[in-house]
């Protein structure tokens, strides 16, 4: 096909070519219940890329210019459906929807000058919340006793035990962290008494009988409030759930973030033994248990997170549309508390759908990020459309764009987020830039 360069204003009037003679492939996978494994964002603050879809760099970012040569295909007129059908897309125009302000108030809410490690510590995890975990160690240690009293042997560890208390459970957690720094063999070896192995700090806080009970006693919930494995509500997590929110409560009352924020997953390392535990190749990790995540962009910050139980499908978030699949309840779940903001969400092609960014869009959250082309309701048309490799084309619907680019392969986006003049990257190469696909 022939092409020539124009203008940005030019563009602006030249539709899109008929696909009626280019085949439709796509996958039939529910997009809903699907695991994707090696999906990523380059949206992420996290180190590792995990999805080898085209992506905006988050660095770079849009750029906006008044003029540019792009080069497009001289394209027929095509008939215009009108705004506001749900199969209405069309050519992008120059009418732009309003988009939300951007209303928060982000940064630190508390004064961390002259603070010291201890006290960002003591932050997350307060005096109140460890007395709690104080008061469910010393239950479940009566708890143990009373009910193997005729089993324990006189002389036996815990038959020495005695109630712990906040001083001694700051002790403890100290030492556990400093595990992490000083890295030997075993756990009895830091306690060792050998010229070669031996790390004063160690015994001179605690002994080794009495860090092994307390490790063994430790606990945040009481037992007895566990439901049944075989019970539709039970939850995998009850015995450290009381943290989780805690932390997830903490996380979202010291820092707000900014208006860029991202939905992600990550992998912390763990290859125990554990009937949740993922392995995807593509991490850095591999092997361990997977969160969502949602971060602040420019640094890294978590402020909110799940962890996957391989149970997603009974997410019920506060305010979720009934219709939506596990992916969007996730999106929902993690974003509820920064609605009505504008803030603008950047996710990957886990959890990008029309559904989706047309509700964030009515809680004022405007949103963009890479899309397969089987989602429900992403416009057949543009999915059909032959395109040189370093063409584009994009078609609207009301607030939303919907972009296809060439490159090694076909990349498909979805954007609330309008934008005048995209620079797309690609792995640091400079893509042509599709200049004036929709309003500034």
């Amino acid at each position: 096909m022939a092409s020539r360069r124009m203008t940005a204003q030019q563009v602006v009037s030249v539709l899109f070519e008929s696909s009626s003679d280019h085949e439709y492939e796509t996958d039939s996978a529910s997009e809903a219940e699907e695991e994707v494994q090696d999906s990523g964002s380059e949206f992420s603050v996290r180190d590792e890329s995990s999805d080898d879809e085209a992506t905006l760099s988050a660095d770079e970012g849009p750029v906006l210019e008044e003029d540019s040569d792009v080069p497009m295909v001289q394209e027929p007129a095509a008939e215009r459906l009108p705004i506001g059908r749900p199969d209405a897309w069309v050519a992008p125009n120059m009418e732009q929807p309003q988009l939300p302000a951007f209303t928060g108030f982000p940064g630190c809410r508390v004064n961390t000058e002259n603070f010291l490690p201890v006290n960002f510590f003591e932050l997350f995890m307060d005096d109140i919340f460890l007395e709690e975990i104080v008061e469910q160690t010393n239950l479940y240690a009566e708890q143990f006793l009373r009910d193997n009293a005729a089993r324990l042997r006189p002389h036996s560890r815990a038959s020495r035990w005695i109630p712990t208390n906040l001083e001694e459970l700051k002790k403890f957690l100290g030492l556990t962290f400093l595990m992490g720094l000083i890295r030997k063999p075993s756990l009895s070896s830091y306690w060792s008494t050998s010229p070669l192995m031996a790390t004063a700090i160690f015994p001179a806080i605690m002994s080794r009988n009495r860090y092994e009970l307390l490790l063994r006693m430790l606990h945040f919930v009481d037992n007895a409030l566990a439901l049944p494995r075989d019970h539709p509500d039970s939850d995998r997590l009850f015995k450290i759930r009381p943290v989780l929110d805690h932390l997830v409560d903490r996380f979202s009352e010291i820092y707000v973030p900014g208006k860029e924020i991202s939905v992600d997953e990550s992998l912390v390392l763990f290859k125990g033994r554990l009937v949740f535990r993922q392995y995807i190749p593509s991490k850095r990790a591999r092997y361990g248990i997977k969160l969502y995540m949602l971060s602040e962009s420019s640094t890294g910050y978590v402020y909110n997170f799940r962890v996957h139980t391989g149970r997603d499908s009974n997410i019920d978030p506060p305010g979720c549309p009934p219709t939506f699949g596990v992916s969007e309840k996730i999106v929902w779940e993690l974003g509820r508390r920064l609605f009505n903001k504008g803030h603008h969400l950047y996710v990957d092609n886990f959890y990008t759908g029309v559904r989706l960014f047309k509700e964030l869009f009515r809680v004022d959250t405007v949103a963009c990020g890479t899309i397969r082309s089987n989602r429900k309701g992403y416009p057949k048309e543009l999915v059909c459309k032959k395109l040189e490799k370093g063409q584009c084309s994009a078609l609207r619907n009301d607030e939303l764009l919907a972009l296809k680019f060439v490159d090694k392969r076909d990349v498909y986006m979805l954007s609330t987020i309008m934008m005048r003049v995209l620079h797309l990257w690609l792995f640091g190469v400079r893509l042509p830039k599709c200049a004036n696909l929709c309003a500034s």
